[in-house]
């Protein structure tokens, strides 16, 4: 039964971490949800949560947020959260579900420990900013 059930992959949905100015022009980091398909998604939902596990056995854990994002236009995105500094030392994880076609469809989107970092910054696309992607 198991094999008869084909989910399609999601190739066109990104989440982004990105270095930018606020308000009071100071740096701050904010996550996105970037939609580069040609179709709207609906009902766009985002759990996001950090953890790491040492060698000793330690463990640290963050609070799960969720996020109701509603849907996403085509080539567009939508803020999820702002990200604060401390948690760049934790695997920082974002679940993302979503309606495309009438299929539910999910993803796991893990920024792994100590990679978001200025030294990994790209030109992010749609957003035309630099930060970090998961695609």
């Amino acid at each position: 039964m198991k094999k008869d059930i084909n989910p399609s992959s999601i190739k066109d949905v990104a989440v982004a971490i990105v270095k930018e100015a606020n308000e009071l022009n100071q740096e701050v980091w904010n996550v996105y949800l970037i939609n580069m398909g040609s179709e709207k998604i609906h009902q766009v939902l985002v759990s996001s949560r950090g953890y790491l596990k040492l060698e000793s056995g330690e463990e640290t854990k963050t609070t799960t947020l969720r996020h109701a994002l509603g849907d996403i236009e085509a080539m567009s995105f939508s803020k999820i959260e702002p990200i604060m500094e401390d948690v760049f030392g934790l695997h920082n994880e974002f679940w993302v579900s979503f309606f495309k076609d009438n299929e539910l469809l999910d993803k796991k989107y893990i920024f792994l420990a100590e990679t978001i970092k200025d030294e990994n910054l790209i030109s992010i696309p749609i957003l035309f900013k630099k930060g970090i992607m998961i695609k």
